[in-house]
């Protein structure tokens, strides 16, 4: 230490570093993996946000603290990789289907429009600041930044708003997945 004292854990020092990542790997990959429902990118995107930790040459008071930065860091970007496989997926079906003729039998409609009824009622039993969120951005195709603009709060609030909304989304209506077109 060279007669400084050390104030923290510092993400660039082998020690600090491995005290992180085995206070924190299994949660963190929990978060990961609850988001993006698979393993082997699960624990890639964990291990992108230890990378990016050392990268940023972090250092923080405890660890705690590295776990609460690291669990946003890792949210996001299993958020991020998330969309980014439903965006494929869309554009996957979207190719290999278009040009088809598709006539939907009058059960199928049926289904679709009680799917969009549960969603419609699910998403009006969330609390108001939770709701305008999630239509601005899931109707209104807002990014979180025009959202906290127009709605006067933070990019990083909006962001938290749409996470629990998403959450209690899923308790209201359950386990099964109710998909809109």
């Amino acid at each position: 230490m060279n007669g400084s004292q050390k104030t923290g854990l510092d993400c660039t020092d082998s020690g600090d570093f491995k005290q992180i990542y085995d206070a924190t790997f299994p949660l963190l990959f929990k978060v990961s993996y609850k988001i993006v429902e698979d393993e082997e990118a699960a624990e890639d995107l964990v291990h992108d946000s230890f990378i990016k930790a050392n990268e940023k040459n972090m250092i923080f008071p405890s660890v705690d603290d590295a776990k609460f930065w690291l669990i946003c860091v890792v949210k996001n970007a299993s958020l991020n990789y998330a969309k980014r496989k439903l965006r494929e997926t869309r554009a996957y079906h979207k190719a290999l289907y278009e040009g088809r003729q598709h006539i939907e039998s009058g059960e199928v409609d049926l289904l679709k429009s009680e799917a969009r009824q549960i969603a419609i009622d699910a998403l009006n039993k969330l609390p108001e600041n939770l709701r305008e969120v999630l239509v601005l951005r899931e109707y209104a195709d807002m990014n979180y930044k025009e959202i906290g603009k127009a709605l006067g709060i933070s990019e990083g609030n909006v962001k938290v708003r749409a996470f629990r909304a998403r959450e209690q989304l899923i308790k209201i209506i359950g386990e099964e997945n109710v998909y809109l077109s």
